[in-house]
């Protein structure tokens, strides 16, 4: 058997729901989905049910419920039961005729009791017991209309989505993202004078509003189930502000402590802040293909981590806009092909060239096995060559079921290389190692200056110009590789010019981009407010108790009314307001550093013998944790977990008493908050393979990254107040 690890983990999990899922109509949200996907694939879920219509819905308000001849139903719910999840499961029962219930509940009993304000000493004393689910239970017999029918609560930790097996990702909390200096005053308008916080610094669990201080209980209590399944002891780390407050409070979780008395094994978890460095996802240095896939293909409706890949050429389809929502897509993930899954780990193992060879190769072995007609070519790999190894495939039902999934990943590479914002990959990065140069020899202004000409309205722009959404990547590229820079006269004058320029693109756009509405509708929504327009067309503002989320999206139907999810109606006045808001978080991300010590820049200015270069914040978290010397670190703060712990730092000021170290055990847990990409992961592991051998390395992160997602993350996202369904 092999050893524990993320998939096993997973899979473990879902063998638990698969156990109650026969004959089961099931209902999914998208989270668990996701981590079903990658986890062990929806067939493995089909075959438990077994029943030969499918019965696999998605969890929302609008979902089908259960007929006559489906008495029996299981959910798989990534949140807490509570809320609009609560009324929505209600729904759906009591339009149903299940005689038996099975809710399942990624989150465990313990946060919940957190979140109906249980105070922490009556918590321990429930050990064992689980009122909450008990409620529940009882409430789902009433709504199924008979006390006597069976309901069952559960909590099955499905926190992860196993992309590889260093690799996971975390779906539930995708939009988790770390703070930013912005975020501090608005922490403190409801602050008195006297507690009001200096800086990121200065921020811990008791200054967070309690929604997201619930989000990281969720975390941690996942968290703490892998670590009970690596059967490891941990000691947390952490590098950033939000980083710190996850960390603690993995370090004090109290349902835990049992676990950690009990683990024969060690593992350090480091946790680090996506925001100290965004260069690298906004950045286009990564040499791998998944790289480019994720960042060109459309996402697979519902995922964060994973595309749609286009399948109507292995039709008899005309490959048409409008055909290619006839047939289902495809996606990279391929938990049940062993061939294919073989193929993935090799993409995201190799750089772009070699991934190409690789895909031409399984493609050929493929049809050798199938005896294909196919012609052999050596030499550079063309889009033509792969097509006509996939078309060989086409006719051939039993080679098509065969080789599925393998299909897919060369589709998928296929209409990478065909697509056209492949081939502005090379300019992105031809324009950021000339900011590279720029930054070293130049002042902030003139390299701001060096982007205005670029910045061109939609009347302007051929296909090689920068759109909008593309200024935005590079001006994050620009701010967050440079970090800490001068004030003067002429950065507030080209920091004003550019402003400007890009409040007369957005709107001199003929409609605004799905993330353009996202950026802007945020920024523009805190003016209105401030405003009270008048004019809001009969829409009634909802009452303060009903609570942020709907809150939120009253004043998103407001911002629609009012002509601002149209750039008709996007006056040059408003736009240039969206745009001072964006200039004030692109300030914060120049200023993410400047509370480390030793993690001060990501950029390597030049010298005679080597170009200036941009060294990932990663890079020298994972240097540091292994420096040979082991000196104590300055910046990768230890979350101590107990009165030994705080014991120990305080009797190493004055006696040789060593402090735990993230390089002590043979197990290091690198928590990314805020998303990872594919080549950072790849990195990481790399690094740790070549710094110290024996120590193995997984990776885990809130979602896998392309450069597009910053902007959103950045820009409109409440990062204080996430949306619990309550």
């Amino acid at each position: 058997m092999s050893a524990p690890g993320v998939r096993s983990f997973t899979q473990q999990g879902w063998e638990q729901v698969l156990a109650k899922a026969k004959r089961a109509v099931v209902y999914l949200d998208a989270a668990c989905a996701e981590s079903l996907h990658w986890g062990c694939g929806a067939s493995r879920l089909l075959e438990a049910v077994g029943e030969p219509a499918c019965h696999l819905r998605e969890f929302e308000p609008a979902a089908v419920g259960g007929g006559a001849k489906q008495p029996k139903a299981v959910f798989v719910l990534s949140r807490l039961l509570k809320g609009r999840t609560v009324e929505t499961l209600r729904n759906i029962v009591c339009r149903s005729h299940f005689q038996y219930c099975v809710v399942v509940t990624a989150v465990s009993h313990a946060v919940h009791l957190t979140a109906n304000h249980v105070p922490a000493a009556a918590a321990a004393e429930l050990e064992g017991q689980q009122p909450v689910f008990e409620q529940l239970e009882e409430k789902l017999c009433e709504w199924m209309g008979n006390m006597n029918y069976t309901a069952e609560v559960l909590h099955v930790p499905l926190l992860l989505a196993p992309a590889a097996p260093y690799l996971a990702l975390t779906p539930a909390f995708a939009s988790l993202f770390p703070l930013l200096p912005q975020d501090v005053h608005l922490l403190n308008s409801a602050r008195p004078d006297k507690r009001r916080l200096a800086s990121l610094g200065e921020v811990d669990a008791t200054a967070l509003p309690p929604e997201l201080l619930l989000q990281i209980r969720c975390l941690v209590s996942g968290l703490s189930s892998l670590c009970e399944h690596l059967g490891v002891r941990e000691e947390c780390f952490a590098v950033g502000a939000l980083s710190r407050v996850i960390a603690a409070d993995l370090a004090n979780y109290a349902p835990a402590k049992n676990r950690r008395r009990t683990s024969a094994g060690r593992a350090s978890v480091v946790f680090v802040d996506r925001t100290l460095d965004l260069t690298g996802t906004v950045g286009h240095h990564g040499d791998n293909l998944v790289e480019k896939i994720i960042s060109v293909l459309p996402p697979l409706p519902g995922h964060t981590n994973d595309v749609m890949v286009n399948m109507v050429e292995l039709t008899a389809l005309q490959n048409e806009e409008e055909n290619q929502n006839i047939v289902a897509p495809g996606c990279l993930a391929q938990s049940n092909d062993t061939a294919a899954k073989a193929l993935w780990e090799a993409l995201l193992n190799t750089k772009h060239k070699e991934a190409v060879m690789e895909v031409r190769r399984h493609l050929v072995e493929a049809a050798s096995r199938e005896n294909l007609p196919i012609k052999m070519s050596m030499g550079r790999v063309t889009p033509g060559q792969l097509t006509s190894y996939i078309h060989l495939f086409k006719n051939n039902l039993k080679a098509l079921m065969n080789h599925c999934g393998l299909l897919q990943l060369g589709l998928a590479t296929l209409q990478t290389l065909k697509h056209p914002q492949t081939a502005k990959w090379d300019n992105f990065l031809a324009f950021e190692r000339l900011l590279l140069q720029s930054i070293g020899e130049s002042t902030m202004s003139v390299v701001l200056n060096q982007l205005l000409p670029m910045i061109k309205p939609l009347n302007q722009r051929t296909n090689d110009d920068y759109s909008p959404e593309e200024l935005l990547i590079l001006l994050i590229y620009i701010y967050s590789v440079t970090g800490e820079f001068t004030e003067d006269k002429d950065l507030a004058e080209a920091e004003e010019k550019v402003k400007k320029a890009l409040a007369k693109v957005f709107c001199e756009e003929s409609e605004l981009s799905p993330l353009l509405q996202k950026v802007t509708a945020p920024l523009l929504l805190t003016v209105m407010r401030t405003q009270h327009q008048p004019d809001i067309r009969g829409l009634a503002q909802p009452s303060s108790d009903l609570g942020t989320s709907l809150t939120r999206a009253w004043e998103q139907r407001l911002f629609i009314n009012n002509g601002c999810g149209s750039s008709i109606n996007l006056t040059f006045h408003k736009s240039k307001i969206a745009v001072d808001e964006l200039f004030t978080s692109l300030r914060d991300i120049a200023g993410a550093r400047n509370l480390m010590k030793q993690f001060k820049s990501v950029y390597v200015p030049g010298n005679h013998t080597h170009q200036a270069s941009y060294k990932p914040l990663l890079k020298q978290v994972v240097e540091e944790i292994f420096n040979p010397e082991r000196p104590d670190p300055v910046d990768i703060e230890h979350m101590s977990s107990g009165l030994t712990d705080l014991l120990k730092t305080g009797f190493s000021m004055f006696m040789k008493v060593s402090r735990p170290h993230p390089s002590d055990h043979p197990l290091l847990i690198l928590f990314v908050v805020g998303g990872v990409t594919v080549s950072e992961a790849k990195m990481i592991k790399d690094l740790v393979l070549s710094l110290k051998p024996g120590t193995q390395v997984i990776v885990l992160s809130t979602r896998l990254l392309k450069p597009l997602n910053i902007p959103e993350l950045l820009f409109a996202t409440d990062r204080l107040h996430p949306d619990l369904g309550f």
